[in-house]
Order: structure tokens, then sequence, then C-alpha cells
């Protein structure tokens, strides 16, 4: 009996064009949840008001196949119109915002202003013993400055998750 050969996961950024109705993210997420698939990051937003859309923006995990299952059975639900695999069909624009508070006096706060200068986030509030830097970025590029922030007084983190868009002249 040969060894079995170990299929690896992947994260995919999977854009869903939806009607704006009551229940559509609900059934969206158990569609996940029912079958044990992750959702990473999840973003909605209503972007067409005359035609009444909304966009879903998930980032998911699993092996190839599960995520082909995943943007099947996405495209069987009925109010979805279009489902749109980003990260495979070519180039795409991803972004993530997060607010970031840390604490701190002294060289610690020198230091934090001095990394946030470098990663280009912007102070949105300020007090004697605290900041709070606003970031928007590529997913990676957030996670990096927050775990340089950790030692310095991390406190808070609030992020939006990741919203993504095709590069090129064609909409979903």
């Amino acid at each position: 009996m040969s060894p079995r050969k170990e299929e690896t996961t992947e994260s995919r950024i999977i854009a869903v064009l939806v009607d704006n109705e009551p229940g559509v993210l609900a059934r969206v997420i158990g569609l996940f949840s029912g079958r044990g698939y992750n959702i990473e990051s999840l973003t909605v937003s209503e972007v067409d008001p005359e035609q009444n859309l909304s966009r879903i923006t998930v980032v998911t995990s699993g092996t190839p196949m599960i995520l082909e299952q995943i943007k099947a059975q996405l495209d069987r639900l009925v109010p979805i119109r279009s489902v749109s695999d980003l990260t495979m069909e070519g180039p795409y624009v991803e972004r993530d915002l997060a607010l970031i508070k840390v604490a701190g006096a002294g060289e610690k706060r020198v230091e934090a202003l001095r990394i946030a200068d470098i990663f280009r986030a912007r102070v949105v509030d300020a007090g004697h013993d605290h900041f709070i830097f606003e970031m928007t970025g590529r997913t990676d590029k957030l996670d990096t400055f927050i775990e340089l922030m950790r030692p310095l007084g991390l406190v808070d983190v609030s992020r939006t998750g990741v919203v993504a868009i095709a590069r090129g002249p064609e909409g979903l």
C-alpha cells in the first residue's frame, strides 16, 4: 500500500455578488458552517443601490477540491448573482484596514511612532499615554505591523477584513 499524498491547503479570496435582501448573508455563512468550511475574513457592503446588489468578500482556505466545492455550492444559492475566485482568475488588488491601539511612554512611544512612519500608519487619535494608528494594506503587512507593536504596548486591534477587486476594466 503506497502512502497517501497529502493535499496542501491554500487560501482564496472569493467575491460574491448577491441580491441585497434579508437572510442572504445568513445563507452564505450557513453554507460554510454547515459543511465545516473555515472563514478567515468576511466583508459585506451594498455596492449598487439601484440594482439592489451587495458584494460579499470571503477569504477561506482548504484543499483545491474543497475550494472548488465551496465555489460550486455558492453558485447554486438562489440570491447569488455571481461567484468569482479572485485569487485564481488573474491579478487583483487586496486591502485590509486596521485600527491599532498602542499604550506606552518614553522610548517605547518613540519607537512605536518610528515604526508607524515606516509602515505609513496614520495616527488618528493620541493621548499622553496612547496612540491609535490607522493602517491599510495587504493582510501580511498589517500582521507584521501588529506583531512589531506587541512589545511596544499593543492594547487592542480592530480590523475590517479583506476587500478585493479584480484588476482591469471588467466588473463582477
